[in-house]
This record gives structure tokens, sequence and C-alpha cells, in this order.
């Protein structure tokens, strides 16, 4: 099957399954007029992916854990190297989640009190100081 098709069969965008490939994620044939062949196995690979991806694993990783994939959603056997890999990846996202709570704290802190100083700014804001403003 080509691309369009197979972007039709999974739902996902042409330029994203071109990024899959450039990333070894997935494999795709040349015909003879240089399109892009994909075999029947490409639509299990690519909803693998996409279910790997919802789990906030980077290509990378997701190129390492692959090849062990079972099943759409996928199931992932629990060999050493491939759980080290799932760990060291969600020890990332804690690290993460830890710093987004600390910034969130931290923001919410000077919200309560720039409320309890009142609306009046200083020095006054008029609307071109507010377009200057970050968001």
């Amino acid at each position: 099957m080509r691309i369009g098709e197979l972007s039709r069969r999974t739902g996902v965008h042409t330029h994203q399954l071109r990024y899959y490939e450039a990333q070894g994620l997935l494999e795709a044939d040349r015909g003879a007029n240089g399109y892009r062949e994909y075999d029947e196995s490409a639509v299990l690979r690519v909803k693998q992916i996409r279910h790997l991806l919802g789990a906030g694993l980077s290509s990378e990783d997701i190129a390492y854990v692959l090849p062990c994939a079972v099943g759409e959603a996928p199931a992932l056997p629990g060999c050493p190297e491939l759980l080290a890999a799932m760990r060291s990846r969600l020890r990332r996202l804690d690290d993460q989640m830890a710093r987004l709570a600390r910034s969130r704290d931290a923001l919410t802190g000077y919200i309560e009190a720039a409320e309890r100083v009142g609306g009046e700014s200083y020095p006054p804001l008029d609307d071109t100081d507010l377009a200057a403003v970050p968001a």
C-alpha cells in the first residue's frame, strides 16, 4: 500500500509516517516509480508506535522496544533491558512532573500575593504595556 492509504487506515498524517521511517521505526520499500510501498504489517506497526508515543516514550525509546512489541496495545515482554529502559523514562517523567509542580506552586504563590495587594498596578499599565508582557 502507498503512504496515503497507510495514512487513511491509521489516521496518522503522511508527514508523521515519513518521520517514523526516518527514525527507523517504520520500513517501506520503494517501487520502480520511487513511491513508498508498505506491507500490511505497517498498519499494526503504526498503531504500536502511536500507543508507545502516547505513553511518553521518545522515538529513540520506541526504536529500542518496538522489536519486542506484540499486538496493537502493544504488550511488551518483561526482559531486563526493556524494563530498565522503561523505568528510566518513567524517572524522567517523574522529574519533569516534580519540576512542573514546583513551578505551579511558585506561580500560585505569586498570584495569591498579587491578589492580596489589590487590583491597582504600579506603575499603571495601559494596553501598549500589556502587549509587551509575555504570555
